[in-house]
């Protein structure tokens, strides 16, 4: 009885390992059968610089635009490759983390979209109550999740892209390290550090703008920002009213003509010093609103007023200073 027990099991186990041995066979032939060519029969090879898969013998192109499965750097040596090799999306200042933890999503569904149970949903909402909890373990982690995300929402407001709300949090950040913040509120410095960062980068907006998406009065934000840049150290210049025209053009509409002519009005005040003692954002307005007018297009002052958020009677006068300067001196076409 025992014996063919025995032989029944060995018989079994032979079975066992001859279907596996076919199911081997059949995957071979089928991986041959991939790699050879369906012209010639030839072997079928990788060719990784031009992104294609040729045949060896007669050069036929079996597949394009292959996916580069690759690292987007390139390495020289072992020491190199271990440097530059990394995992997961980039730190940023943006975040108080640097964008290093764990992040709970808040929609009560697995990985294949179905919806959790209610035990399920508990225990995932106790997750993230103690992954929140360990993410802001000091008050300094508080305070900056506080401060980034009042930066990330007034950037969003004001239509600011990714590098000005990334300097605005290194600048943030350094207050915080120097310890400047006693005194003052967190959404009055993260307010003077956003418009700190867009003046550094280029991307400026006016006091009224910033002001306007801000929590906190425009005395405080002003009073803030001067101290900010005194005890940081700050080198910002002064606001060019260029790089206003582009923002107010495109608001208002007008013909690329139009914004040309504002440009040269603008330099040409520049070069006669008229700029000096002047609000930028005022030359910027007058300069927008007596561009189109010079080239035959319909612009209100109201409208003007409208866009860049200032009084009628300073674009008025900013503009028969404009004019003047222009008849003074020769414009340059």
């Amino acid at each position: 009885m025992t014996s063919t027990r025995i032989q029944s099991y060995d018989e079994q186990t032979d079975v066992t390992e001859r279907e596996r041995t076919d199911d081997d066979e059949r995957t071979t032939d089928e991986r041959e059968d991939e790699q050879v060519c369906p012209e010639c029969g030839g072997r079928v090879t990788a060719d990784d610089e031009h992104g294609e898969t040729v045949c060896a013998e007669c050069g036929l192109v079996i597949d394009e635009d292959n996916v580069d499965r690759g690292p987007e750097w390139r390495a020289f040596d072992a020491s190199e490759k271990d440097q530059k090799s990394r995992v997961g999306a980039p730190t940023t200042k943006m975040m108080h983390d640097k964008g290093l933890s764990t992040n709970i999503g808040w929609q009560d569904k697995d990985a294949y979209g179905k919806s959790l149970g209610s035990r399920q949903r508990q225990k995932m909402q106790r997750l993230r109550k103690w992954n929140e909890r360990f993410r802001t373990r000091d008050s300094k982690e508080r305070n900056l999740k506080q401060a980034l995300g009042e930066i990330d929402r007034m950037a969003s407001a004001l239509g600011l892209p990714e590098d000005v709300r990334e300097t605005a949090s290194v600048i943030y950040r350094r207050a915080l390290d120097e310890d400047l913040l006693p005194g003052r509120s967190i959404e009055g410095v993260a307010t003077a550090a956003l418009y700190a960062a867009a003046r550094q980068t280029g991307t400026p907006r006016s006091i009224d703008e910033v002001a306007n998406v801000s929590r906190i009065d425009e005395m405080e934000f002003k009073r803030t920002y001067r101290y900010i840049v005194r005890e940081l150290n700050l080198q910002i210049q002064p606001a060019d009213p260029e790089q206003y025209v582009a923002r107010f053009a495109s608001e208002l509409g007008i013909s690329d003509e139009s914004e040309r002519r504002a440009r040269e009005l603008l330099r040409n005040a520049k070069r006669q010093g008229l700029h000096s003692g002047k609000s930028p954002v005022g030359l910027a307005a007058a300069a927008v609103y007596a561009g189109p007018l010079l080239t035959n297009e319909k612009v209100t002052q109201a409208e003007v007023s409208d866009v860049a958020q200032v009084s009628e009677v300073t674009i008025r006068n900013r503009y028969h200073e404009l004019l003047e300067a222009s008849e003074s001196g020769a414009v340059p076409a």
